[in-house]
């Protein structure tokens, strides 16, 4: 049985913490200070890793940051929406074979995702 040190929660993996300050960035109004966020994830985890993790978000183009005063205060490049078309966009273009990863990606949408897609690919589109 491992003990977890006093005052110290259950460690979580990067992604996740990441995850976390990137829904706390995205549920701001404006941009937020590494100070500020540590704030809105109550102290936890600490401000030193909360600096180190908007810096790897920053690096990864994920966010965009302005000085203010002494610090940096960091904002989203987009929302929710926007991440997710990255994620999916980031997977295709991993894979060597666009055309099946398309087929069956295409192959496992409902009727009605299907039609929409249509619809947004259409010939009245323009992109």
């Amino acid at each position: 049985m491992s003990a977890t040190p006093p005052g110290r929660g259950h460690k979580r993996a990067n992604g996740e913490r990441e995850a976390e300050i990137l829904d706390v960035l995205l549920r701001a109004d404006t941009a937020l200070t590494p100070g500020e966020v540590a704030e809105r994830l109550g102290g936890e985890p600490a401000y030193s890793t909360v600096v180190t993790i908007l810096t790897r978000l920053y690096a990864k183009q994920l966010l965009v940051r302005h000085q203010r005063g002494r610090a940096y205060a960091y904002a989203p490049v987009t929302d929710e929406d926007g991440f997710a078309a990255r994620r999916m966009r980031s997977v295709l273009e991993e894979r060597p074979d666009r055309q099946a990863v398309l087929t069956r990606f295409a192959d496992g949408l409902s009727p009605s995702d299907a039609d929409l897609l249509r619809r947004l690919l259409g010939p009245d589109q323009h992109r």
